[in-house]
């Protein structure tokens, strides 16, 4: 089974205080303790963004570690990569992000570990990668238009709700031809898709949403609020 748990916003870096998007993407592991791997290459592997990471996660029962590309734990990124239970990818520049994991081979080794069963996930940039294209601020103060690794067919616009211009830029790219119809999550919403189709949307926060968007029309998704059954 192959599983993608893409966050428009939320979890440890967003809302720590929240921790019900970062339990359920751990819930959704066959293993007791899955060891949890988070790639910061977005923010150019900052150090606080790590330290946040760390400091939930070594709460909670799983195996936390990370990868640095700027300071690589190993030779064999690939071996590290497939020993993973989920892959977690931070926010960021999703330009850069997809830059680095082509020059560094990333991207292979993600997509063989995906097809091994291990989950990717990921929040914003970390969202955006899986798809086949999205909406970016990676070039600067513009929304723009970027293609990503298409595990995922069709679009993704994360921050659907948290940033004003999310929302019209990206029915205007789609509108227009720019970039295919897809799926659109707020703050706090995850979107989850096993074996390549949407099967669950999922929110930390009770209004938040998921959408589906194509020429001309929004669909809200059916969106199941995780704090009345994990909280």
């Amino acid at each position: 089974m192959r599983q993608i748990i893409a966050m428009g916003g939320g979890g440890f870096s967003m809302e720590p205080e929240n921790p019900l998007l970062d339990r359920y993407i751990l819930k959704q592991s066959s293993k007791k303790r899955p060891k949890i791997c988070f790639i910061g290459t977005a923010s150019g592997d900052a150090d606080s963004y790590i330290e946040k990471f760390y400091h939930f996660f070594q709460q909670e029962v799983c195996e936390p570690t990370h990868l640095s590309l700027f300071k690589p734990p190993t030779r064999d990124i690939q071996k590290f990569i497939l020993e993973q239970d989920i892959l977690y990818v931070g926010g960021g520049n999703t330009k850069n992000l997809m830059v680095l994991w082509k020059e560094w081979e990333l991207d292979i080794a993600i997509r063989q570990a995906y097809n091994n069963g291990t989950i990717l996930s990921g929040i914003s940039a970390g969202s955006l990668c899986w798809f086949e294209e999205g909406v970016t601020d990676s070039y600067g103060d513009e929304l723009e238009p970027i293609s990503c690794l298409g595990l995922i067919s069709g679009s993704n616009c994360p921050h659907y709700d948290g940033e004003e211009d999310r929302r019209p830029v990206y029915q205007k790219f789609i509108e227009e031809g720019i970039i295919g119809a897809g799926y659109a999550a707020d703050d706090g919403v995850a979107l989850h898709f096993v074996n390549e189709k949407l099967k669950d949307v999922v929110s930390s926060r009770p209004q938040a949403n998921g959408y589906h968007v194509d020429t001309g029309i929004e669909t809200k998704l059916s969106t199941t609020y995780l704090g009345t059954e994990h909280q």
